[in-house]
């Protein structure tokens, strides 16, 4: 990846009001760190920094970076990352991570593909399983974008990250067995008629049954004089059974104590 200048300057200002005006003077806030590095507060211009990202394949970009008034104004950086405004798209703050020119670094860079292929033109689809791949190299030899030849590719075949032969001196990181590009057949009116038969029979909602006894039925409560008497024989303690601890004895007949006696 060959190195492009750019133009920085230190930012004393962090505060969100402050940096909301400071883009508003057509500025961008950025910020630099690295592994040997304190992490730094900068600004860009924002034309600049636009031009840049215009011109480049993707927004993985190494730059030699002037910072103005820094004791080392020469910095050799990659944009590590680009905030986008969600509606406007316009650039809101930039992350530069400061690299060596011999020292290698990890970075995920966009897999596009090249050639006509051929499983497209027999009715199939081209579907990106991966959008982006990490790769591992000195900052030189980095790549904008992995390129992928799928001019043979049918339908029905996958190209795994194995497969895939990475540019000089570039490493891929990853599981080798992982998919990266597919060709897969079109649905059939048939199959989506039957998806959508499917999704139909589908209950889109749960019916909430409550169950309420009614008056009367076999463990409802009895009302009036039968739920007094109910109460009242709930209430009464239950004999206790002979034999059993607490079994009261019961009253013996005189005329059976005189028997006793004569025998």
């Amino acid at each position: 990846m060959k190195s492009v200048a750019l133009n920085a300057a230190l930012r004393s200002v962090t505060r969100h009001a402050a940096v909301k005006k400071l883009r508003a003077q057509g500025r961008v806030p950025a910020v630099i760190y690295g592994r040997a590095i304190q992490s730094q507060s900068l600004e860009l211009d924002d034309e600049e920094f636009h031009n840049l990202l215009k011109h480049s394949a993707s927004e993985n970009i190494l730059v030699d970076l002037a910072v103005q008034g820094d004791p080392r104004p020469k910095r050799l950086a990659l944009v590590q990352e680009v905030q986008h405004h969600p509606l406007s798209g316009k650039v809101l703050h930039v992350d530069f991570h400061e690299v060596k020119d011999d020292e290698k670094v990890v970075l995920n860079v966009p897999v596009e593909t090249t050639g006509d292929c051929i499983g497209v033109k027999n009715g199939g689809i081209l579907e990106h399983v991966l959008f982006k791949v990490k790769v591992c190299a000195l900052p030189k030899d980095l790549p904008e974008a992995l390129i992928v030849d799928v001019s043979t590719l049918d339908v029905g075949k996958i190209i795994h990250l194995g497969e895939i032969s990475p540019p000089p001196n570039v490493e891929l990181m990853g599981d080798k067995k992982v998919p990266v590009l597919a060709v897969v057949a079109p649905i059939t009116e048939e199959e989506e008629a039957a998806a959508a038969a499917a999704a139909a029979e589908v209950p889109t909602e749960v019916e909430m049954i409550k169950e309420k006894k009614e008056e009367g039925e076999e463990g409802a409560a009895p009302a009036g004089k039968d739920a007094k008497a109910a109460k009242d024989t709930k209430a009464a303690p239950a004999a206790a059974k002979p034999g059993e601890k607490g079994a009261e004895k019961a009253p013996v007949a005189k005329d059976e104590k005189k028997a006793e006696k004569k025998k």
